[in-house]
């Protein structure tokens, strides 16, 4: 499946609507992990022209029309509701008939001050607008009106399933639900109490109409049974295999036995007796597990969705009879972006690379972008810019990086740095965390998303953010050096397990990337019409740089130094360096080969600098090589330990499904391919493809403001064949070097261009 279409979710950008309902709840209490179900019937008098259902919840919500659900998954995306709260609109005019109608809703507040959200407070807000074909309009609104379930099937108050307080345990008592109560006409005296007005007053946040698409079930996984795992014999423990790493929840389809209480737990491996161990990732837990008790229907169907996990295998316990197959499925849920990026070549291991980066980038996407689908589902900074290099060359993402950099600009602290994930509880002092080196990610990821979409009103929207970030480093220069001193924060130059020495108060990495902001800064300030405020970032990055050489540069080794006070120099801060174009003109040429002939020290971050400037300073030998490898370390080296998704880092110790590890996806289509931008939102294209000879073919395609760009290159006996399709309206040109040492240039045109060039 390539995207997931929701025919009555409306997205617009341009939608709004003037908000008359009040946020509700079933009480003025404020409790952690509660629930609210909500009941409303209402008349439709005559035909309808158009019905459209606009509502917002604290934290998530599902809502229904005469018992059908609308929409996706995990909604609203989260966001701070202080600065902007996301809402979402449907077409429901085919949902309601005339007569009675009637509306329900089941939402869940989060609370408790978690890692990847912000408390704010429990609320639900819907808004149904109806006009009519005369003309005629009515309004159906939350208020006291409303009717909310005294006895919910979910429990409230329930435990975290992870000390970081991302989700809850979902125990859900199906016999506490009439399954008539999403119909008109249900009645059950004493059942319900009046809705109470919310503690969120009607203006005090932001409404928002959501511009990601919403959580969508992808695929539906037919998991495989395993054999009865040894020491679970008491508890008739059945464990079932996804096979792989999937975001989403378990789907339930199994006889009822009245009052039996299912347990659901998860995890990524499993533990030598062959059970799911108690554990998120390379973190104990107890809790990752959610509950069902038992209506008893002949066929029971249930799955906790109001949160998503992350795992591979599924434990039952506590059901009396042997699951048949199909009984337990896993639906692998994601953000529903179109996915408009291919690759493929005549190495199996590089296509096994690939689906393994799109399938991590997809399991990390749900609501915002985040490093992991288990542990944290957190959005950093950091992480963002990385993964948009996959993200922006293979899905309709751009508005999913917007997300980020928005989430950021909301979180943005008063002195212009940023907490170190968004949105967040920041006050509660186990997350009152910063990375600073982190922060200068947030100008290169706004100019990343300008690049690959060519809108404008990305870096008009990013620009003041980015700009008091940047100003804020600037002003805590140390005075004799020049550079900034380590700082608040957690400072990280490499990761995961770097070897980067930080000694002294100076860290180069962190240097070199103020220069990378205050450069996008500049640039962004120029496109928007600030020109003499882009000359001046453009001066001080020109000064800083000239500060690095002179006090962190080795002009003897021609690398440099870790650190102001470290004797280590690591072929990542070199490489990053070089990436920069801060290694003197001179030394350039000695700098790339100390670096491309070093065994391979970067991590996950500094391999992407470190890739990126071997591939564009002639040595893309080298770097398809750590491509290519399939020995530890490297991503290749997790597809030879038949890992179907990418790891945090190179060790086989944490978490397996880890977002930054997949821009090996967008390497192979750029480098390898060949399909590169030369403007922002590719107006001028180049394909120029790198044709190791390990490789006999190499294709792939991408998405870009035009429409979608493919190329492929293929030798034959005779030589080699090229083909590419260009959209309309886009500048293309092929550069293609040949064995013999030829490079040809030549213009492509609008559709299919086929070449052939002889030995």
């Amino acid at each position: 499946m390539t995207g997931y279409e929701n025919k009555r979710f409306v997205h617009r950008k341009e939608l709004n609507t003037e908000w008359e309902a009040l946020w509700i709840w079933r009480s003025r209490r404020v409790r952690v992990n509660d629930f609210a179900y909500f009941r409303k019937e209402f008349s439709v008098r005559g035909p309808l022209k158009r019905a459209l259902l606009f509502y917002s919840a604290h934290h998530t919500a599902a809502v229904y029309v005469n018992g059908t659900r609308l929409g996706g998954y995990v909604s609203p995306a989260p966001t701070n509701p202080e600065k902007r709260k996301a809402y979402l609109a449907y077409d429901v005019t085919e949902l309601l008939a005339d007569g009675r109608n009637c509306l329900t809703a089941d939402a869940h507040y989060l609370g408790g001050s978690g890692q990847n959200y912000y408390d704010g407070l429990p609320g639900f807000r819907l808004q149904l607008q109806l006009v009519y074909e005369d003309g005629t309009e009515t309004v159906v609104k939350t208020d006291a009106s409303w009717q909310a379930l005294k006895e919910m099937p979910h429990a409230v108050g329930t435990p975290y399933q992870q000390n970081r307080r991302v989700s809850a345990i979902e125990a859900y008592d199906a016999r506490k639900l009439d399954p008539e109560w999403r119909y008109a006409g249900w009645r059950k005296e004493g059942a319900t109490v009046k809705a109470k007005p919310a503690l969120i007053g009607s203006d005090d946040w932001p409404m928002e109409a959501q511009r990601i698409p919403e959580g969508a079930i992808a695929e539906e996984i037919k998991c495989v049974k395993l054999p009865q795992p040894k020491g679970g014999e008491a508890e008739f423990a059945q464990v079932f295999d996804a096979g792989a790493i999937v975001s989403g929840w378990p789907r339930l389809a199994l006889k009822g036995v009245e009052g039996t209480v299912v347990r659901l737990r998860y995890s990524e491996d499993l533990d030598e007796n062959g059970r799911v161990k108690h554990n998120v990732t390379n973190e104990f837990s107890d809790r990752y597990y959610d509950e069902y008790t038992m209506r008893g229907d002949e066929l029971e169907t249930w799955q906790p969705d109001f949160s998503f996990k992350a795992f591979r295998y599924v434990e039952v316990t506590g059901y009396p009879l042997e699951i048949a197959e199909g009984g337990v499925t896993v639906c692998w849920a994601y953000t529903g972006m179109a996915q408009t990026g291919e690759f493929s070549c005549s190495a199996e291991h590089l296509n096994k690379l690939y689906a393994a980066c799109i399938r991590t980038q997809k399991n990390n996407t749900l609501g915002q972008t985040v490093d992991c689908p288990h542990r944290e589902q957190a959005q950093y900074t950091a992480d963002t810019d990385l993964q948009a290099e996959a993200l922006l060359y293979n899905f309709e993402a751009v508005e999913v990086v917007a997300k980020t950099l928005a989430d950021f600009t909301d979180a943005q602290l008063e002195d212009g740095t940023f907490p170190f994930v968004a949105p967040i509880n920041y006050e509660n002092p186990d997350f009152h965390i910063q990375i600073p080196e982190w922060d200068l990610h947030y100008a290169t990821l706004m100019w990343k998303a300008y690049e690959a979409s060519g809108d404008v009103g990305i870096l008009k929207n990013g620009y003041e953010t980015a700009r008091r970030m940047v100003d804020y480093f600037l002003s805590i220069r140390d005075a004799d050096t020049g550079l900034v001193p380590l700082d608040k924060g957690w400072h990280i130059s490499d990761w995961p397990y770097p070897s980067v020495e930080h000694k002294g108060q100076f860290l180069t990495v962190q240097q070199i990337k103020l220069v990378l902001a205050l450069r996008a800064v500049g640039r962004a300030a120029a496109v928007i019409g600030r020109a003499k405020e882009g000359g001046t970032y453009a001066e001080h990055a020109e000064r800083l740089s000239e500060r690095i050489v002179e006090q962190l540069y080795d002009r003897e080794r021609k690398r440099f130094r870790d650190s102001s006070e470290s004797d280590a120099r690591h072929q990542g801060v070199t490489a990053i360096a070089l990436a920069a174009g801060l290694v003197p003109d001179e030394d350039r040429e000695r700098a790339i080969a100390s670096v491309a002939e070093q065994s391979w020290e970067c991590r996950t971050v500094l391999s992407l600098p470190l890739l990126r400037m071997l591939f564009d300073n002639g040595r893309e030998a080298e770097a398809f090589a750590l491509l290519d490898r399939t020995e530890y370390p490297g991503w290749g080296h997790m597809i030879a330990q038949g890992s179907p998704t990418m790891w945090e880092g190179w060790e086989d110790i944490e978490s397996h499904s880890h977002a930054w590890n997949g821009y090996p996806a967008r390497l192979l289509q750029e480098y390898i391919v060949g399909i590169r931008s030369e403007t922002p939102g590719f107006a001028k294209t180049t394909i120029r493809p790198y044709m190791p000879d390990s490789l006999t073919f190499a294709e792939g395609k991408i998405a870009t403001p035009f429409g979608p760009v493919s190329a492929r290159w293929e030798r034959t006996d005779g030589g080699v064949r090229v083909r590419a399709t260009i959209p309309a309206g886009m500048e293309a040109r092929l550069t293609l070097p040949l064995a013999d040492g030829r490079i040809v240039e030549q213009a492509l045109t609008e559709g299919e261009n086929e070449m052939f060039f002889a030995k």
